[in-house]
């Protein structure tokens, strides 16, 4: 009669067999055991294989629902039936065993530490009972070495015999664990001498349990600890929770910390150094708009810990009330930043208890490869990611930047999640909840740099997601946080929110601006609004005079390199200029400074460029100094950005966009001119720049010098003692398209399907707020009427045809529109060179595809350098060029532009530039380096990267449109 155990997979998908055979590998796949049967019984035992399954399902709850981290192993936890089956398994094997009276029960064995296996196997001739042969096959799989990885409690347990007595059976030679110490162990002669009779053999399902319940049973230091920290947890969440659920307007005390555990605040002191909060920050936190869930506008000057505040809202929002939260930033850096993943994070989750459960080997090594693959991304201690609060505190931070992001976002098995996005991702990521109905799910919204509204085409965006928002969910609460705002009430009005407003620095600023070689100190409250207060002193030579006539270098080793240095430059070009200019005038003395850290950071760079070295930086950063702008790849300036902040650079020359991005603060800020590119200075902007001065922590103060000329000195004037300017609604922007891509959206979206729903959503924008000052020759219900109308001529949006109906509706063109994100500019012409392409499209070369693909808003940002067009036109094969040909650009055309002779045939250039664009990805597809492609077509690397990362977004964008 043979026994045979089903197993059943956790997995539905299907697992390859041929694997490699490691000591990993269960004693059923092994080649040496397989097929591995008693001499006398037909039933196959299993047990070890099963026994390591039941471990699974309990590390399971760790695992991603969709990773499949130990595929190789089936489970017989959901089988209710198993150890019916493994009983009938022992009661097939008893009458086998009349004719093994010897000690050679084999034991069963779940885990142990270092046992002595000999004392295992039988010695009393070459024929095995089967279970010795089936102890002995699970024992193979694990060499000493590998038990010394076992859990804690196991190895309590082993090294306790009292322990172990306790929780087994008295009888020494019926113990489920082999003995710790060999001088105390049973011989075999022993044994026969004492057992005279045989016993009973006890059932494979009866050592099963009683070898779960002793481990069960065994004391753990490790487990026991985390428990006790869990409970705390819980019960201080649970106490928070039903406090704000009876917070009255007299009661300001939530909890621990802000109605969050003792252990959020443990972890901010852990991973970002803060022991305490700014005053300001804890009266910010007890506000009644903000222990009532009321919107909130809350704004300081730039460096005065506005961010903390918001992440201490977010905490709240997942631990306590148990919903969603979107942060939106305004770049991609930023985004980055935030979901950092640290070594710091990594670290925790090595030491911590779960990777000490069953599967502890496997998982101990993949956190040790991940720790040390860390490493590359963090030089310093400080954490600025949230991802080491997610894994702590147990929810999930999602990316949405560039081409991450999934819409609408997977639902989490009873965890929250973190949407960190920069402004466009969320636009997108709202769209999709709203259609998946679940929008409510999320209970926070905070957006940085909310002065951003009045910023173009993305301070629309911003608008339009923040509309939906407040018209869909009622219940979303929306916190916006800037350093300059300007007409704070219009805001207000707009988001029916509360202000706070504080002017706290947590170090002092003090601006200055230089003319000649005289530097003031700017005070407003003065006629001239400029103070003397000194002159420099540095010696010049009449030719160093010539080269740095506006005393760069004068400034800047005023400070460095004992300090940090910014200088803000107006161009790319003259960034990297300046840089160079002040390395020709230090002396030796810098190179000396951190000699062997500026090696590595060289090593870096060049490691990053697959051997290459931007020439400038190779002259530069051995001075320790560096410039920072759009033309330097991901890699480089994340390099950059970590090497001055950890202090191995001193000076960094960069583009106003730095100020904006990652906090990068100095002792002391320059602003080589008033200007960004041919364009005079914003108020916003200048306060942006001069905000980065004064370390927090480290310095007492902060200076900011300006560079100005004669010419200038009015305008400057101006610009310090100016308000902020006011943010004003960009819907109507580019002609309205803004209003445009809204009405369409909330159609498609089923938002709005009439006139009248379509007029009551837009009295909810900040363009209704303002529309006196924006809308001055129609007012905004005429602008709405207009902007359905075109819609309609645009064949986006049509009305139904059912009498007496009249509902508004997207027509296939104007949903994948709005779905695929694509600008209504574009849309028309997406669509016929979509269609050109189906009719004949050319698939025997990359480029008609990469052409379809490239995006349209990159073609204004690259002018052809046309002798290296007709160069790379010619290496084109007969295919490719034919389809140049077919969407408009031939070579005679390529030839003649590259003679420097008129064509007086009518192009389309964007149709040209586009075709460059396309030729430029089509030569990194093929070489995949980027540093060679940047070369050959005399483009920025930066440039490159960027358009491979448009691309990419705009492929995706493509995909939803064509769906």
């Amino acid at each position: 009669m043979s026994a045979e155990i089903k197993v059943k997979r956790l997995s539905s998908r299907k697992r390859s067999r041929d694997r490699r055979i490691s000591h990993l590998t269960p004693a059923r796949k092994m080649t040496s055991a397989s097929g591995r049967r008693c001499p006398d019984n037909t039933g196959q035992i299993e047990l070890p294989r099963a026994m390591d399954q039941s471990m699974d399902a309990k590390f399971s709850e760790y695992c991603s629902d969709t990773e499949d981290l130990f595929g190789d192993y089936d489970s017989i936890v959901s089988d209710s039936s198993s150890l019916a089956k493994l009983d009938r398994v022992g009661q097939n094997m008893r009458p086998h065993d009349i004719d093994h009276t010897t000690s050679s029960r084999c034991p069963v064995v779940l885990l142990a530490g270092n046992p002595d296996f000999t004392s295992l196997k039988s010695s009393t001739g070459p024929k095995q009972s089967c279970d010795d042969s089936m102890t002995e096959s699970f024992l193979e799989d694990f060499t000493d070495d590998a038990f010394l990885d076992m859990p804690s409690s196991q190895l309590a347990f082993l090294q306790d015999p009292q322990t172990a007595d306790r929780n087994c059976y008295t009888d020494e030679d019926k113990t489920s664990m082999p003995m710790r110490h060999p001088e105390k162990s049973v011989s075999t002669e022993d044994r026969n001498e004492r057992h005279i009779a045989p016993k009973a053999r006890k059932s494979v399902s009866d050592h099963l349990k009683r070898a779960m319940m002793a481990n069960a049973a065994t004391p753990s230091s490790v487990s026991r600890t985390a428990v006790q920290k869990e409970a705390v947890v819980t019960e201080e969440i649970s106490v928070a929770m039903q406090a704000m659920e009876s917070v009255s307007m007299v009661t300001t005390d939530l909890g621990p910390f802000f109605g969050l555990p003792t252990k959020v605040k443990e972890l901010i002191c852990n991973l970002k150094g803060i022991k305490d909060l700014y005053e300001w920050q804890k009266t910010c936190l007890n506000l009644d708009s903000v222990q009532q869930r009321r919107n909130l506008i809350y704004s300081l000057p730039t460096s005065g810990g506005k961010t903390l505040v918001a992440e201490i809202l977010i905490l709240k929002e997942l631990l306590c009330r148990k919903r969603d939260a979107l942060f939106i930033l305004p770049y991609v850096s930023l985004v980055q930043e935030k979901v950092l993943w640290s070594l710091f994070c990594l670290r925790n989750v090595y030491n911590s208890s779960f990777i000490q459960l069953y599967k502890g080997i496997i998982i101990k090594h993949f956190c040790m490869s991940m720790a040390n693959l860390s490493t590359v991304f963090c030089m310093h201690s400080q954490v600025r990611g949230l991802a080491s609060f997610g894994l702590e505190l147990d929810f999930m931070v999602e990316e949405y930047a560039g081409s991450k992001g999934r819409f609408p976002p997977v639902k989490g098995r009873g965890k929250r999640s973190l949407y960190i996005a920069t402004i466009e991702k969320a636009h997108g990521l709202v769209n999709s909840l709203i259609e998946a109905n679940r929008l409510d799910n999320v209970g926070l919204v905070v957006v940085d740099e909310l002065h951003m509204l009045g910023d173009g085409s993305r301070g629309a965006i911003i608008e339009m997601t923040l509309a939906k928002v407040l018209y869909i969910s009622k219940s979303t609460q929306i916190i916006g946080m800037s350093a300059t705002l300007g007409n704070v009430q219009d805001i207000q009005k707009f988001l029916k929110a509360e202000n706070y407003t504080n002017d706290f620095r947590p170090v002092e600023l003090k601006e200055y601006v230089k003319l000649k070689d005289s530097i003031y100190e700017v005070d407003p409250k003065e006629e001239e609004c400029f103070r003397f207060s000194r002159l420099l002193n540095f010696k010049y030579s009449s030719a160093m005079q010539k080269i740095d006539q506006d005393h760069i270098v004068a400034l800047v080793t005023e400070v460095i390199p004992s300090q940090s240095c910014l200088v803000f430059c107006p161009t790319k070009k003259n960034c990297e200029n300046v840089a160079e200019m002040i390395c020709k005038y230090l002396k030796e003395d810098f190179i000396q400074h951190k000699q062997a850290e500026k090696a590595v950071l060289l090593g870096e760079l060049r490691s990053s460029g697959n051997g290459s070295l931007c020439p400038v930086l190779k002259k530069t950063v051995p001075y320790g100094l560096a410039y920072h702008h759009s033309g330097l790849t991901s890699e480089e300036r994340k390099l950059v950005e970590e090497a001055y902040s950890a202090g191995v650079l001193c000076l960094l020359t960069c583009t106003s966009t730095l100020a904006a991005g990652i906090n990068l603060p100095a002792r002391r800020v320059i602003l080589r001119s008033p200007y960004v590119a041919a364009d005079f200075l914003k108020r916003s902007q200048y306060k942006q720049m001069v905000g980065r001065a004064g370390r927090a922590g480290i310095d007492t103060h902060g200076e900011s010098i300006l560079i100005l000329q004669d010419k200038d000195k009015v305008l400057v004037k101006k610009l310090v003692s100016a308000p902020m300017e006011i943010c004003i609604s960009n819907l109507m922007h580019s002609d309205g398209k803004g209003v445009l891509s809204l009405i369409l959206s909330v159609i498609g979206l089923n938002i709005t399907n009439s006139l009248e729903q379509i007029r009551d959503f837009m009295s909810g924008t900040l363009l209704s707020v303002q529309e006196k000052q924006v809308c001055l020759e129609r007012s905004l219900w005429e602008v709405t009427q207009e902007c359905v109308e075109l819609l309609k001529e645009k064949g986006l949006v049509t009305v139904s045809t059912e009498p007496q109906d009249g509902t508004l509706q997207v027509t296939k063109l104007g949903r994948a529109t709005y779905k695929g994100s694509v600008d209504l500019t574009y849309c028309d012409l997406l669509y016929r060179d979509l269609s050109k392409g189906l009719e004949s499209l050319m698939l025997n070369s990359f480029l008609h595809l990469i052409y379809l693909v490239t995006p349209y808003d990159m073609v204004s940002q690259c002018k052809p350098d046309w002798m290296v067009y007709f160069r790379q036109f010619t290496l084109l094969s007969a295919a490719e060029q034919k389809m140049c040909a077919a969407v408009g650009v031939s070579e005679s055309f390529v030839a003649r532009k590259a003679a420097g002779q008129n064509v007086k045939k009518n192009i389309d250039q964007v149709v040209v530039s586009r075709l460059y664009l396309a030729l430029v990805l089509l030569s990194l597809l093929k070489e995949t380096d980027l540093w060679s492609v940047a070369d050959r077509f005399q483009l920025s690397r930066g440039f490159i990267q960027t358009l491979l990362s448009s691309s990419s977004v705009f492929c995706s964008c493509v995909l939803h449109f064509t769906e």
